[in-house]
C-alpha cells in the first residue's frame, strides 16, 4: 500500500500524468498539439498497464506522440517515470477509463490505436466488455484519421479469433496483416523489440503470440 500511495504522489506532481483534479484534464479536447507544443501525429495505447509500448513506441518513433490510457495510477505512475528517465517528452498517461474518450478526443484525431494483450474476456457474458467487441470498435473509428491503424497484439487465442472475425466483418475496417505466431513471423518488426514483462514470460514457456493490424478505410 505504501508503495502504491508513492505512485500516486508522483503522478499529482509528474507533468506527464493527466488526471482528475489537473488543469489539463478537463482542457484537453482540441488541445493536443498545445500540450505537446507540437502538431505530431497521436498514438494512443489503450489500457496501457505500466506503459511499455506507450515507452517504447515513443522511444523508436520520436515524430509521434504517444497517449498511454488507464484507470489504474499505481500503473501509470511506472511508465511515467521511465519515460522521465529517458528523456521523452512526446509520452503522455491519460488517467481515465476507455469509455470516456470523447471527453478528450475530438473525431478523427487519431492516426493509430494500440491495443496490447488486453483482458480476453472469454466468457459469453464477458463480451461486453472485450475491447474489441462491436461497440468498442465503432468508438475507435470515431477517434481515428481516415486511414489510421488499428493494431491488436494478444496471448489469447480465444481474443484473437473473436477480434479476427469482427474486424474482417466490419465494412469500415481493412485487415492488413494477421498472424497466430508474431515471434516466427516477418511482422515482428512491427514491434520494434518492445515486449511488455508478461509477455517475455509466456514466450519462454513456449506460448504464440497473435496479432492484428487493420486500417480504417478512407
Amino acid at each position: 500500500m505504501r508503495r502504491k500511495q508513492h505512485r500516486f504522489e508522483h503522478n499529482k506532481k509528474a507533468f506527464n500524468v493527466i488526471e482528475r483534479g489537473k488543469e489539463w484534464y478537463t482542457n484537453l479536447k482540441g488541445n493536443w498539439a498545445e500540450y505537446f507544443k507540437n502538431e505530431n501525429p497521436i498514438v494512443l495505447e489503450l489500457a496501457c498497464g505500466k506503459g511499455e509500448y506507450t515507452v517504447g513506441l515513443a522511444e523508436n518513433r520520436p515524430d509521434i506522440n504517444v497517449i498511454g490510457i488507464d484507470i489504474k495510477g499505481d500503473r501509470i505512475a511506472r511508465g511515467s517515470k521511465r519515460c522521465m528517465e529517458k528523456g521523452l517528452d512526446n509520452a503522455a498517461f491519460l488517467r481515465t477509463g476507455i469509455q470516456y474518450m470523447d471527453e478528450f478526443f475530438n473525431e478523427n484525431d487519431v492516426n493509430e490505436i494500440w491495443l496490447i494483450h488486453p483482458d480476453p474476456q472469454p466468457r459469453d457474458k464477458e463480451e461486453k466488455k472485450r475491447l474489441t467487441n462491436e461497440h468498442f470498435l465503432a468508438e475507435y473509428k470515431k477517434y481515428l484519421k481516415p486511414g489510421g491503424l488499428f493494431i491488436l497484439k494478444t496471448d489469447s487465442p480465444f481474443l484473437y479469433e473473436y477480434s479476427l472475425e469482427n474486424l474482417a466483418s466490419d465494412p469500415d475496417f481493412e485487415v492488413i496483416a494477421y498472424t497466430n505466431d508474431l515471434y516466427n513471423s516477418e511482422l515482428l518488426k512491427d514491434h520494434y523489440g518492445i515486449e511488455t514483462h508478461y509477455e517475455s514470460l509466456w514466450v519462454e514457456k513456449g506460448y504464440t503470440i497473435n496479432y492484428i493490424k487493420c486500417r480504417l478505410r478512407e
